[in-house]
């Protein structure tokens, strides 16, 4: 044990050891009923829904100030976000439970977003800014009968934030820190982040403005001595308003602009070897969106409907244009009977468009039907069908089965819970007619999710839950020297358990573990074991500190250089952050230390992985 360990070792015992001293009141922590919405769409207390649903809070984000979106996620149990490790303009891998990007289906404000142009068909965290979200709720395992195509191992809802009930509020936030490897200790302030909100009530319309960016400098994508600085750079404009026309009827509208550009190393011909090359990536994505929403006795009729344009370019020795623009309407009817039943019936159409040698398109309208039943003695049932009409792929039903069992404990409960479900992906539009190896003769792909669980839950500070899923996957799609089905079907299997305790006055405990197993197929990145562990204090009502742990095992990646897989070691990361209120919490300074240890891993092979580095920031409320 180095010294450094030693000194931050003694640091923490004495901060745990003053918190297990406090009075352990069980009537002050006492926590109110956790409520969820993303797997069934209505408002339910936990204890009733069948998934252990991830919950990101407001105080959740704000005691990560100085994160990006996707390093708050890959702290929670089931996920990897590869690449959140490294530079800023690094892409990511959403590993959930042993999938990949085209498998999650990512939800801002209710409305699906993704990119038909990319290979994965999905949405690109880097473009947000966290500083602009409210919360954020994960459903793991299957959600295709709800959510549509790609629901396949999660979807991840974010909800935006609302505007305040005051006249006029501002919102300022300014963060600066390093940006260094490994390697670097200079400590030079390469990382600067800035947001702007400005949001109120005024009679009937609500209404928020925001304005945000950030700046990264210092690293260089491609690891390697003397190797140039591939900067990223990040701009976000957002506006929501929101006008109520009477207790029945109410309008939102969201219009948003993000835009991000980074420098980037690639494979230059003709040895096709990673280099430091003068490449460039950039990417904006535009979105208007339309909310309305009547509600009625026991009922809600909604409408989501979004339009979407984006452009993405690459400058290398393989550069790509691409445009294209999708519109998805969200129309269903929310009905409860006499709080036992909760039923959704809805239709949603998606128009999905793509510029390649010339435009390609498709279609989808699915009509969809969920259910849930919330019985007095105890059996809770969430079940559901969709229909996938696809204007090139047919028809495809899906359906899920998802019952629990509660048993009322003196104050608290436990519960048992599983699920049965199918999902269906169709190929995008890269792979079928993109630049890069596509294939028009693709088969879907068509996955069935198996899960069971159990959960503990004392509302008194004590929460453990553990559950296994299993996951079999038929015409899987790869890529060899194009895009094609896999030949076989393969099976991801695994282990998921989470601790929460705050039953210490003022000392809250977070932990997580998964074990991930493939079968019959090979996953580069995806380590079998991950683990978080999180410690919050609160010194007053003012000071929090934190201290983080995460281990990530050991996983292959791919050598391109000889195409052989390489096994990566396992590594163990540190972080803390402090923060402290001032002037009746209208000014918050906070600190964060990442990779405090400076611990030297790989996480992608041949990439550049961030070292030891400081964010220093500065929040003030109007």
């Amino acid at each position: 044990m180095t010294k450094k360990t030693k000194i931050f070792g003694a640091v923490l015992f004495g901060v745990t050891l003053h918190g297990f001293s406090q009075q352990i009141d069980s009537t002050n922590v006492q926590q109110l009923d956790e409520v969820v919405i993303t797997d069934s769409r209505f408002a339910l207390k936990r204890e009733n829904s069948g998934k252990t649903v991830i919950k990101i809070t407001s105080d959740d984000i704000q005691r990560n100030q100085g994160k990006t979106v996707s390093e708050l996620i890959n702290t929670k149990s089931g996920i990897e976000i590869n690449g959140s490790r490294s530079v800023q303009g690094q892409n990511l891998g959403y590993f959930v439970r042993g999938g990949n990007n085209r498998q999650v289906l990512i939800l801002i404000d209710g409305i699906q977003v993704n990119d038909p142009s990319l290979v994965s068909n999905d949405f690109d965290l880097r473009l947000l800014d966290l500083n602009t979200i409210e919360s954020i709720e994960i459903i793991k395992g299957a959600a295709s009968t709800l959510y549509g195509n790609a629901a396949a191992t999660a979807v991840i809802n974010i909800t935006t934030k609302k505007p305040s009930e005051e006249t006029l509020s501002g919102n300022f936030l300014s963060v600066i820190g390093t940006n260094q490897s490994q390697d670097d200790s200079g400590n030079s302030i390469n990382s600067f982040r800035n947001n702007v909100a400005i949001s109120g009530t005024a009679d009937k319309l609500k209404y928020l403005a925001g304005f945000g960016n950030h700046y990264a400098g210092g690293l260089s994508a491609a690891d390697g001595q003397n190797a140039e600085s591939d900067p990223f750079s990040r701009f976000n404009t957002n506006l929501k308003l929101g006008y109520a026309f009477n207790k029945a009827l109410s309008l939102t509208v969201f219009g948003s602009y993000d835009k991000f550009k980074t420098d980037i190393d690639g494979y230059p011909p003709p040895s096709f070897s990673l280099a430091d090359t003068d490449d460039k990536y950039s990417s904006e994505q535009g979105r208007v969106a339309l909310a309305p929403k009547f509600e009625y006795q026991n009922g809600v009729l909604q409408i989501n409907a979004a339009f979407t344009k984006i452009h993405r370019e690459t400058i290398s020795s393989f550069s790509t244009i691409n445009d294209a623009n999708s519109f998805v309407v969200d129309v269903f009817n929310k009905y409860i009977i006499d709080d036992t039943f909760y039923t959704i019936v809805g239709l949603n159409y998606g128009d999905y468009k793509a510029e390649y040698n010339k435009e390609e398109n498709y279609t989808t309208t699915d009509p969809y039907l969920n259910l849930v039943y919330v019985s007095d003695f105890g059996l809770n049932i969430n079940a559901g069908t969709r229909l996938n009409n696809h204007s090139a792929y047919g028809s495809h039903l899906v359906y899920s089965v998802n019952p629990s069992y509660k048993i009322d404990l003196n104050k608290g409960y436990a519960k048992v819970f599983g699920s049965y479900a199918t999902s269906f992906i169709a190929p995008n539009l890269s792979q079928l007619y993109g630049f890069f190896g596509p294939n028009p003769d693709l088969q879907p792909e068509e996955n069935i999710t198996l899960e069971g669980g159990l959960e503990y839950n004392s509302k008194q500070g004590l929460k453990m839950s553990g559950l296994f899923f299993n996951r079999n996957e038929k015409n899987t799609i790869i890529y060899t020297s194009q895009y094609e089905n896999a030949s076989g079907e393969a099976t991801v299997q695994g282990l998921e358990f989470e601790f929460e305790v705050d039953i210490i006055k003022d000392l809250s405990i977070n932990a997580n573990y998964t074990f991930t197993e493939v079968k019959d197929a090979v996953r580069l990145r995806v380590p079998k074991h991950k683990a978080n562990l999180n410690l919050g204090y609160d010194f007053s009502k003012n000071t929090y500190a934190s201290a983080s742990f995460q281990y990530v095992g050991s996983r292959s990646d791919l050598d391109f250089s000889t195409f052989q897989n390489i096994d990566l070691k396992s590594f163990t990361l540190f972080d803390v952050y402090f923060s402290h209120r001032f002037l009746n919490n209208k000014l918050k300074a906070f600190v964060s230390v990442t990779n405090l240890l400076n611990e030297d891993y790989i996480e992608i092979l041949g990439f550049t992985t961030r070292g030891r580095n400081f964010n220093l920031g500065l929040n003030i409320y109007l």
